[in-house]
């Protein structure tokens, strides 16, 4: 048995925000974003508190564009780069609804979607919120330095964003379709370098497009896009010049969500952009907004992550990788 789902009855987005922190505000999607604060506290007195915070207005935003209240919802998927998940606990205690805590690191949003979409499609639940997040500063200080510390950041490094972004899935006739999915497995090729984290990603997105491919029968050209996130530069050209050499040629078509949401020049990014709430904001700005202009018709959507945690870092173990598939259309 393969491993893409083709969903019967393909719910669609009612609603979708995003909320970001200052620098990706500052960057080339700039006017996308629903919600930005350059304080990036977001009211709140930690930064922890902050990554909830978004959270928060990002899944009231969604519900708010989708005319649904709160109650409408039937679940709500969501995680985060915190330890245990606990921003996204903290964001999700008010809403008085079932949750279901995910923690697939950069990953996390596809697979929010991926089982928001199958558990409404299936009928067990009418709508549901999926939700990811990261914070620069909340992650920094868990998995690297104090941000006083003021490390040299290796070329290959990525920064992790700070943005949140949110989607109301459920039913009707209007909105974009999720009409096929394909979860993800766990491909670990050694690497054990936090800096070079689109190396670790980038097999697992190798293998879940690949299989992609050959278990659907599609071509690349049949896609107006096809988005990886977050390999960044690194990672992006590993996944490409691998494909291309193992007959997938998807250069036409293909960008990462790392890759866009910064000018890398510009804002001395090196890599580009991570984290949880990079492809969510990316996706829920940038590529929803162009679906409703009508310049995107057909994608897939790949979510890599970095699984990782505090403890296997210091004990130099490899970061294995995953990547989430997610078809969106008109």
């Amino acid at each position: 048995m393969g491993r893409l789902i083709k969903l019967e009855n393909p719910p669609r987005i009612n609603g979708y925000a995003s909320v970001v922190g200052k620098r990706e505000h500052e960057g080339p999607l700039s006017a996308d974003f629903d919600v930005h604060d350059k304080s990036e506290k977001f009211g709140m007195d930690t930064w922890e508190k902050a990554e909830s915070e978004m959270q928060r207005m990002a899944l009231n935003l969604a519900l708010s564009k989708a005319k649904l209240s709160p109650d409408a919802l039937g679940a709500i998927f969501a995680g985060d780069l915190q330890n245990q998940c606990v921003g996204s606990v903290y964001a999700s205690e008010n809403f008085h609804t079932p949750y279901f805590g995910l923690y697939g690191a950069c990953s996390t949003f596809a697979e929010s979607i991926m089982l928001s979409a199958l558990f409404v499609s299936a009928g067990y639940f009418d709508i549901c919120g999926a939700v990811t997040s990261s914070h620069f500063c909340a992650a920094e200080r868990q998995y690297r330095f104090p941000l006083e510390y003021g490390g040299q950041r290796a070329p290959t490094a990525q920064r992790t964003v700070t943005g949140a972004g949110a989607m109301v899935i459920g039913g009707g006739n209007t909105g974009v379709k999720i009409t096929e999915v394909m979860p993800g497995r766990v491909v670990d090729k050694g690497i054990n370098d936090v800096n070079n984290m689109g190396a670790a990603m980038a097999p697992a997105a190798i293998d879940t497009i690949e299989s992609y491919f050959n278990e659907s029968g599609k071509s690349p050209t049949e896609f107006d896009l096809i988005l990886t996130g977050d390999l960044g530069a690194e990672g992006h050209s590993i996944t490409l010049e691998y494909l291309q050499k193992r007959g997938l040629d998807i250069a036409a078509v293909y960008s990462d969500c790392g890759l866009m949401i910064f000018n890398r020049k510009t804002q001395d990014m090196h890599s580009g952009g991570s984290g949880c709430g990079c492809s969510a904001s990316v996706v829920c700005g940038n590529i929803m907004k162009r679906f409703e202009k009508g310049t995107l018709h057909d994608i897939l959507y790949i979510a890599t992550g970095a699984l990782m945690s505090p403890s296997s870092l210091q004990q130099g173990l490899s970061i294995p990788g995953i990547a989430h598939l997610v078809r969106l259309e008109a």
